[in-house]
């Protein structure tokens, strides 16, 4: 077998190289669910932000209620935090819509 037999193809590499990119590019959902109020929903979601963040993520957070526990403000520290937008739509006060244009 020659070097060049064992050499991988550069056009398949840079589909691959591509391909990994392009994955990488993708915005991800994840969804915190949890039977009852006080199960801990918030304090993971914002566990795994602060994670992300190390690991250097951009991460942004909007609408955070920490129903005043502190250890839940303190996983909000450093986070960028989108302030709340409240509209006035037809004789209804709406919460935390966000309105962005790209």
């Amino acid at each position: 077998m020659t070097i060049d037999e064992k050499r991988p193809n550069p056009d398949e590499l840079l589909k691959a190289i591509n391909r990994e990119e392009s994955n990488n590019r993708r915005g991800r959902l994840k969804i915190f669910l949890g039977m009852a109020a006080g199960v801990g929903k918030t304090y993971a979601m914002l566990e795994a932000a602060q994670k992300l963040r190390q690991d250097g993520v951009d991460v942004v957070v909007t609408s955070i209620d920490s129903h005043g526990r502190e250890e839940t403000k303190k996983l909000m520290e450093g986070l960028k935090i989108i302030p709340e937008k409240w509209i006035n739509y037809r004789d209804t006060v709406l919460k935390n819509l966000i309105w962005m244009r790209f």
